[in-house]
């Protein structure tokens, strides 16, 4: 169901390829508190379509969407945390990196991911993780390497997300004792996956993180080896809610003294 998801979003975005196609506003506010974009609805529409198929044939969950809000299908017991065009500000400009994400969980928080999809359909690349079984990279096991430092300590490379200009000056001091060098996809769910084969060293948020963005890409992560953390959340560095508020900050590296490091520096604590 999640490739076809993705097919039948990368047709959507072939039938509107221009920025002036995908920025029309519908004058909405989605669910999770965004002006809906047309692009964003017509991701939507595919994507709960193939949602109303699988309860056709007898399954029943509850959808957390974007754009949507909860929708019923059924039986609370089984989440699907979906967002259907993760970076849509990307995909509307026509830059590369949006993505189509889609977790299942069957409880409350995001430990309780059983599985987490992320497409990249700027490059192509699909990305899935089972709880216990794995990641994988069009199908093939993710094999990470080593995280890169510097004499000095510092990561190599570091991806950042919430790249708010304000929120940027204010810790560019911590940021230079982290890292040698930033990388911004300005797409949360395709920002984490990069940590997942060592692409980049660890990734950081600036600013809260909601369910919709990161709750397939932490689970991809988690099983490649990686270790995540929502920082500050009582419930645990994995019990942040699987809804639609932005919750905690969340840092993800390659092994627990990575995410000490990054643990450790206010730069990834949310105003």
């Amino acid at each position: 169901m999640c490739s076809r998801c993705a097919e039948g979003l990368r047709g959507v975005l072939h039938d509107h390829p221009t920025t002036v196609q995908r920025k029309t506003e519908l004058g909405t506010i989605g669910g999770g508190g965004d002006r809906t974009l047309m692009i964003d609805h017509l991701a939507e529409e595919f994507v709960f379509s193939e949602l109303q198929l699988l309860h056709d044939a007898g399954e029943r969950f509850t959808v957390v969407s974007e754009e949507r809000g909860h929708v019923d299908f059924g039986s609370p017991d089984l989440l699907f945390v979906v967002d259907p065009l993760d970076g849509s500000l990307n995909a509307k400009r026509g830059l590369r990196h949006h993505a189509l994400s889609i977790a299942v969980a069957d409880g409350p928080s995001m430990a309780d991911v059983v599985l987490g999809y992320v497409c990249d359909l700027g490059t192509g690349e699909e990305w899935h993780a089972t709880r216990g079984g794995g990641a994988f990279l069009d199908g093939e096991p993710v094999v990470p390497q080593p995280e890169r430092r510097l004499d000095d300590g510092r990561f190599e490379l570091v991806a950042l997300e919430s790249t708010n200009p304000v929120l940027l000056a204010q810790r560019a001091e911590e940021l230079a004792q982290l890292t040698h060098r930033l990388r911004a996809y300005g797409v949360m769910a395709v920002t984490l996956c990069q940590v997942a084969e060592t692409r980049v060293d660890a990734a950081v948020s600036l600013a809260r993180t909601r369910a919709v963005d990161v709750a397939a890409a932490q689970l991809i992560v988690r099983e490649s080896g990686g270790v995540i953390e929502f920082l500050d959340c009582p419930d645990g560095p994995l019990g942040a809610p699987l809804d639609l508020q932005p919750h905690f900050p969340i840092i993800a590296a390659r092994n627990a003294a990575a995410v000490d490091t990054l643990r450790e520096l206010p730069v990834v604590r949310a105003a």
